[in-house]
């Protein structure tokens, strides 16, 4: 999954949720709407046509990210 924001690196991310308390939705090319609401999921970024450089578990709450590890 990506992150609705591309984020070039976990540090920005983990900025974000300090600054506003989560970092936005996630998303997965050609699933739709259908990414989950809560929980954690595998997020990679940034998107393409960048090469991946980082690799998170994110957990999910109403849809946003509140967390990176």
């Amino acid at each position: 999954m990506y992150c609705e924001t591309n984020y070039p690196t976990k540090k920005a991310i983990r900025e974000t949720i300090v600054r506003d308390g989560h970092a936005g939705g996630v998303f997965q090319p050609g699933l739709g709407p259908d990414a989950p609401a809560n929980g954690e999921v595998a997020v990679e970024g940034p998107h393409y046509p960048r090469p991946h450089s980082w690799y998170a578990v994110a957990t999910l709450r109403g849809g946003r990210i509140v967390k990176v590890k």
